[in-house]
């Protein structure tokens, strides 16, 4: 493989000359280029002078200036607190309305229904606005709909259900916004309040108040929260009116809400809202609360998943969050929110392995649809299609939307994937790349008669539809989605910047980790290392399935690396090559403690030939 012109410019402790290094493709096939910015001689006098001023590393104050951090941001970027973030509740559209309604409901001790979707945002949205009502006394009853039989948002029956048990006040979490149908056939039976996030281009429910940072008419600017957010600014807001009416006490002192942050931690990583601003502050502060290991059915779940470090967003978003969802996926919908209110500690062990097995069976799913569905993909792609649509018969709904997901990731570009049932409908979900609105087209595509249902993000959407409309639905997303067929079918790494092997240590690791949490919005940043060479590899974990290596730079300088998911990633031939040729290497160098000694490792994305 030959360098490429592309020019890289080396940080390098050592080096008093830029070292140059260049990239057009990979082993994977993909180009490395510089982030925005990165070359800009305007950012880095900004990113020196960032450095300057905080007393913090150079590189890691180019970092800043590359994402846009002005100086008067950057002491709330580096250490965000709620505090200084915090926004009115009253900010939100019928916010007002919905604390009111939720004062008088705690006043006088009413049963109270919540319905959550079946996902990691609605179980915590659930679980903050269920244990907050039970500290202040009311008596609370949950409902998760069953992702098979029940689909996703409310339904009557079990709203009915609800009123049954005496609940004089629903709530609707995570959902609810697209169900003016719905909820209006209880609005005789109880009031009913919706606290929700996703878009909707229908006329709002006629209900007491709908709390929906991306309804038409709000003007709050919260846009990019989610649920369980919602959820803890709602209590918030509740709170506020009960210490307005005096309604506190001794016997009854005003809940501890920062105890909720862990979830409203986790629910922002797990639904991707992007790391800046007040998510930044939530995430931050309560992954502070997480690593108190105080919420019982969390704490189990972090030592069932191998959690043994202070949780960050990755453990989130790729240990915690996935066994949640998979009881909503593929098994039991509600036990995830179970898990999360469960006070004791053994019912609680029970609950994680429970969701740890139901999440290895869901692995097991997934893969079985995988092949079949790349390869359909694959066929579609070359037949012309801007937008990849599949839909299969022996397919499971419950990963489906996982399936997109790894298929958009293939081809970088929008995938939607359905499950066919037994009475010919099709359920499904899709997700997007940057730039193009899923949600928006679905929302089109319904209210053109080609949907039963559909909603959701820009990023991802839900949907369903008769079989026979699908050629149909396909077509449309093709015309609305079209300028995916121009997108390059392999995504370009995105670098920050390059440093050597001597220069890769764990105190540089340290400083870039002031840029934490990573995330939607706020990527980790990606270093290239120039001409290394593998000197060591081996598998490790129980099915071989890491890489482990060690890396010799150009002046003997020593640096340990790992690669994840070697049996189907095609670097790992490249790094085992017991020719040993020189490489560039890009990934994510973290800092890892064992044993009260700090180094630093190198998280290996891409080689390419040196």
């Amino acid at each position: 493989m030959q360098s490429s012109t592309l020019q890289l410019t080396e940080h390098s402790e050592e080096a008093s000359s830029p070292v140059v290094l260049g990239v057009e493709a990979s082993f994977i096939g993909r180009r490395w280029v510089w982030r925005a910015g990165a070359e800009d001689p305007a950012l880095m006098r900004l990113g020196a002078a960032l450095a300057q001023q905080l007393g913090i590393p150079e590189i890691v104050g180019r970092l800043l200036a590359m994402r846009q951090i002005t100086p008067d941001q950057a002491p709330h970027f580096l250490e965000p607190k709620l505090r200084a973030l915090m926004p009115d509740p009253s900010s939100l559209t019928d916010m007002d309305k919905a604390a009111e309604r939720m004062a008088k409901a705690v006043q006088n001790r009413e049963v109270i229904g919540i319905f959550g979707d079946y996902d990691v945002d609605g179980a915590c949205a659930s679980a903050i606005l269920a244990s907050f009502f039970e500290e202040l006394g009311c008596t609370v009853h949950t409902h998760i709909p069953d992702r098979m039989t029940e689909g996703y948002g409310p339904n009557v029956a079990a709203l009915d259900n609800l009123v049954a048990q005496g609940a004089s006040m629903l709530i609707c979490v995570d959902c609810g916004t697209a169900s003016a149908d719905i909820l209006s056939q209880v609005t005789d039976k109880a009031d009913v309040i919706v606290l929700d996030h996703h878009k909707s281009e229908d006329a709002l429910p006629p209900i007491l108040a709908t709390v929906n940072p991306n309804r038409p008419d709000c003007s709050s600017g919260l846009h990019h929260i989610c649920a369980a957010a919602l959820a803890f600014l709602a209590a918030v807001a509740t709170t506020r009116d009960l210490r307005r009416a005096n309604w506190f006490t001794a016997d009854q002192p005003p809940p501890d809400l920062m105890r909720q942050l862990d979830l409203v931690a986790l629910a922002t990583v797990c639904d991707v809202m992007p790391l800046h601003g007040l998510n930044r502050a939530f995430v931050t502060q309560g992954l502070k609360i997480m690593a108190r290991r105080q919420r019982t059915g969390l704490n189990a779940l972090m030592e069932i998943a191998g959690v043994t470090k202070a949780p960050d967003a990755f453990s989130c978003g790729f240990a915690l969050g996935p066994r949640i969802n998979a009881g909503g996926r593929i098994a039991e919908a509600a036990l995830g929110l179970r898990l999360l209110r469960c006070p004791d500690s053994f019912e609680a062990r029970q609950m994680a392995e429970r969701l740890d097995a139901v999440n290895r069976r869901r692995q097991g799913v997934e893969a079985d649809i995988l092949d079949r569905a790349m390869q359909q993909a694959e066929a579609q792609k070359e037949a012309g299609h801007a937008v990849i649509l599949l839909a299969g018969k022996d397919w499971h709904p419950g990963v489906v939307g996982i399936v997109a997901g790894r298929i958009k990731e293939r081809f970088n570009r929008p995938a939607l994937v359905g499950a066919e049932q037994e009475d010919g409908t099709i359920k499904g979900s899709g997700r997007s790349v940057p730039g193009l609105d899923l949600g928006t087209v679905i929302i089109a595509a319904r209210q053109a008669g080609m949907l039963k249902t559909g909603g959701g993000h820009a990023m991802a959407a839900g949907f369903s539809l008769t079989a026979d409309k699908l050629e149909d639905f396909h077509t449309f997303l093709d015309t609305r989605l079209a300028q995916a067929a121009t997108l390059p079918e392999k995504v370009p790494l995105t670098v920050d910047a390059v440093v050597s092997i001597s220069g890769a240590t764990a105190e540089l690791a340290q400083d870039m980790g002031a840029l934490a949490p990573f995330g939607a919005g706020n990527p980790e940043p990606l270093l290239a290392i120039p001409r290394v060479t593998v000197i060591r590899a081996d598998r490790i974990g129980r099915d071989g399935n890491t890489l482990r290596l060690l890396l010799k730079g150009e002046n003997n300088g020593r640096l340990k690396a790992l690669l994840f998911r070697a049996h189907e990633n095609p670097l790992a031939a490249k790094l085992e090559d017991t020719t040993r040729p020189a490489l560039h290497l890009a990934g994510y160098l973290r800092a890892e403690s064992w044993n009260g000694r700090t180094d630093a490792t190198f998280f290996i994305q891409d080689a390419a030939a040196a």
